[in-house]
Order: C-alpha cells, then structure tokens, then sequence
C-alpha cells in the first residue's frame, strides 16, 4: 500500500508531502510484522522499520556467540534498537537516518566491520593513532565469525521490535532506567486515512 502523508520531511523539511509504503508479510518463527518505509522525493531521505503484529513490551535479546553455527542466528533489528558487543567495545544506536533491517548474526558482524572500515580510511587519510584500533576491531570480529572468539551481542529496544531467532537467545524486559539511557531514533508518527496519528 502506497499513501502520501501530510508531514514535513524531517530531514530537509520539504512539504510536499512524505510516501509511506506498508507491507504486512509473515516472517518465519517472527510472526506477522508490518514493514513500513517512508521517503521524501525531494531529499531522498528514507526510513524503514519492522512492527510486529502483537503488542511489544521494551525488551533486550541477547546471544553469547561462541561458534560458527551462530552466525546464522536471524536477527530483527528495528529503527529503535541498539547493538553492543562489550567485549570489543562496539556499539551502535539508532538515530536520524537509522533504519530497520533483518539479517542474520554475521550481517549485523559484517555492518560493524564496514563502519569500522569507513573510520579506518578517514583515519588513514588523516595519519591518526585511531588505525591502530580499527585494525583490532576488524581482526577481532574476523575472529568472531570464524568462532575462534567468544562475545555476547546484545540488542535493547525501548520499543520491543527488536528480535534475535535463536534457540541460545536470551530474552528480558528492559528496566526503566534501562530505557532512561537509550536513544530510540527518529520519531516519525504514522497516520491513519482520516490524518490521525495512530502510532
């Protein structure tokens, strides 16, 4: 289903309106989830996210990754969602262009690895000490994947739209001061046919 939403883009504030495509598919052992995505013609913002069907409560997911095996885990990872790998010190958060996505525990591995290859060739151009550290990221998350070490990777999702599909996933509610510290992304309210926000 295809709608023109009567909002500003967030991005370069255009008022011709934002496209608002939903999709409701059934995705295997997640269950019914809408995907919806929004963009602006004029800017070419554009954001995706992933709902499910039933009511979510804030939750975290987590998997201790400690063989090849895992690296097919499925993974649902919303526009509200952050990801940690504490053990090597990486971390994203949702923000203004921060999409939904579903993957598996080596495309969320393989999405560090081309952020920390982006800060590597700027790192490199400006002669910095910071090449040094991303050239350990990368050797440790090359290790990762080819099981030869052990982390824990984590996603918390104030909004509960986030999933890791896996028989060793842990599950929990988040704590209210939990949710106090996460960033949730941008806030794009959805609106019905009649023009009231539903979301």
């Amino acid at each position: 289903m295809e709608s023109i939403i009567d909002q500003s883009c967030p991005i370069c504030s255009s008022d011709k309106g934002l496209k608002l495509y939903v999709h409701i598919s059934e995705i295997p052992y997640f269950g019914e989830h809408t995907q919806m995505t929004m963009m602006c013609d004029s800017c070419g913002w554009k954001n995706t996210d992933f709902i499910p069907a039933e009511g979510k409560k804030p939750g975290s997911w987590s998997l201790k990754i400690n063989s090849i095996e895992h690296m097919t885990a499925r993974v649902v990872r919303s526009s509200s969602c952050t990801i940690r790998i504490e053990e090597i010190g990486l971390e994203v958060e949702p923000g203004g262009n921060s999409s939904g996505y579903i993957t598996n525990i080596e495309g969320v591995l393989n999405r560090f690895s081309d952020i920390v290859k982006m800060i590597l060739r700027q790192a490199t151009r400006d002669g910095e000490e910071t090449v040094e550290k991303c050239m350990l990221r990368l050797e440790k998350i090359y290790e990762i994947k080819n099981g030869d070490r052990e982390v824990e990777i984590i996603l918390l999702d104030p909004m509960g739209h986030s999933q890791i599909l896996h028989d060793d996933a842990i599950s929990r509610e988040l704590s209210e001061d939990e949710i106090s510290d996460l960033e949730i992304g941008i806030n794009i309210p959805i609106f019905n046919i009649n023009n009231e926000e539903i979301l």
